[in-house]
């Protein structure tokens, strides 16, 4: 009896230390923790693996403008990497202020592509591409592909496929582009130009950086800019006439006109012009609208009489305007209106809109 129960302690014993290293050991499996190396030292991705660092110097241009971008959480990358960025905050969400590089139409975009992989690693790739790219986005269409508002693509091989083990920095140029259409960040839509840089590679994702370029483009004075006048008002209550210089403007300029009174039979206490934005997205039944106010203004405080003259004089130079955008591939237009507007003793308003062309006369 005694040895078979020694045979059976002796039996037991193994099974309960096991089973007692199981609670107070975990294994490497159960934290992950070599798996993951494994893993990610064998295809190169991960979390934490960072095999390449690659940057972009601009020899042209040389130019920075900063520009106001509604597009914070939206995709697309508008702000990854290249550039630092301010985040504020505005009734209608975040709003994010940035530095660019400043393009115009027919110039050049040169600079120096520079791939470093982490030292020690060595990086198989099929190829290093720089590509220079246009494109027009709706957010509210989620239907088609990306790059399906493209205008604009122009590539350039920089390296052919191989290993990298040492920084390598190569030239790109792409001659005197031409962009129909200025860079716009809006709330429903974008045009945005950009530098896509890809290092393909065959098992793992490709290496993707993408770095944003701004374009303005100056424009002549138009040869015909008429004035604008016109008769509006209730019958037998009110009736004004009011008179522009001119319908179309630079950014820099000035709205200039008159309001005439020739019948009043409401209690006016006051009177403001309205500049609003108004953008248009899609086509026909599909088009969507926004409004926006950008800028408020007070000519009239008090009861006019009849006969009495109130001049305007409006400068647009403090306000953030763009330039009018007419049907850009389709996707959107941005439109400008002055809003006329009385308000009675009642708090009853009375308005009348007037489309106005906006053009930029210089890039600064």
């Amino acid at each position: 009896r005694l040895k078979k129960s020694r045979d059976l302690i002796a039996r037991t014993n193994p099974i309960k230390e096991q089973h007692h290293s199981h609670h107070h050991q975990p294994s490497s499996r159960s934290t992950g923790k070599k798996t993951n190396k494994t893993r990610m030292s064998f295809f190169g991705i991960g979390p934490s693996a960072k095999l390449l660092t690659v940057d972009v110097t601009f020899i042209h241009p040389k130019r920075a403008c900063v520009v106001k971008s509604y597009t914070i959480g939206m995709s697309g990358g508008h702000l990854t990497g290249d550039t630092g960025a301010t985040l504020m905050h505005s009734g209608g969400g975040n709003i994010a202020r940035e530095t660019l590089p400043l393009i115009t139409s027919g110039e050049s975009i040169e600079g120096v592509l520079h791939v470093s992989p982490v030292p020690g690693k060595r990086v198989e790739h099929l190829g290093v591409k720089i590509e220079l790219i246009g494109r027009v986005e709706a957010y509210f269409d989620r239907s088609g592909r990306e790059g399906d508002g493209d205008f604009l693509s122009i590539l350039r091989e920089i390296e052919p496929p191989g290993t990298l083990s040492e920084p390598i920095s190569k030239p790109f140029s792409f001659k005197s582009v031409d962009f129909p259409n200025e860079s716009y960040n809006g709330k429903n839509a974008s045009l945005r130009v950009f530098l896509k840089v890809t290092v393909v590679r065959s098992y793992a994702s490709n290496i993707v950086n993408e770095y944003k370029l701004w374009v303005r483009n100056v424009r002549e004075p138009p040869e015909v800019n008429n004035s604008i006048k016109m008769e509006v008002g209730i019958e037998d209550c009110l009736h004004i006439e009011f008179e522009y210089s001119k319908a179309k403007y630079h950014l820099r300029d000035a709205i200039i006109g008159k309001i005439f009174f020739l019948l009043v039979r409401v209690k006016i206490k006051r009177m403001e012009i309205e500049i609003r934005r108004r953008e248009i997205c899609g086509l026909g039944a599909n088009a969507h609208g926004e409004n926006e106010v950008i800028a408020k203004f007070e000519v009239m405080e008090g009861a006019p009489v009849r006969g009495e003259c109130i001049p305007v004089r409006l400068f647009l130079s403090p306000y953030d305007l763009t330039p009018t955008y007419k049907s850009v591939n389709n996707k959107f237009s941005v439109k400008y209106y002055l809003n006329l507007v009385l308000i009675d003793d009642e708090d009853r308003r009375y308005f009348k809109q007037q489309e106005i062309i906006l053009y930029r006369s210089e890039l600064l």
